[in-house]
């Protein structure tokens, strides 16, 4: 389970990568353990052209890599994910204070 703050993080590093600095992106992911991280982690190596290290990346993010889909569509389910896990993580915050 991640914080808060690792969430904002990760989203941050997808904004880096939106951006135009995957390579910034690339390396502040490799400081995160989880599926989310994971996810993002095989995404970035797609882009870099990278299949079968962004197939180990799918794997351990439990996704199908052969099933994934396109670009757009991949940014906005992880985009969706990583927004989800932070109201749930916020509110779990909340509701242990």
């Amino acid at each position: 389970m991640y914080t808060p703050d690792e969430l904002r993080q990760l989203q941050a590093l997808v904004a880096q990568w939106r951006a135009g600095d995957w390579h910034a992106a690339h390396n502040g992911v490799q400081h995160y353990p989880g599926l989310l991280a994971a996810w993002l982690h095989g995404i970035l190596h797609l882009q870099e052209g990278d299949l079968e290290d962004a197939e180990n990346w799918y794997d351990r993010a439990g996704k199908r890599f052969r099933q994934r889909e396109t670009w757009d569509q991949e940014l906005a389910q992880l985009d969706t994910a990583l927004a989800q896990a932070l109201e749930q993580s916020t509110a779990a915050g909340a509701a242990n204070s």
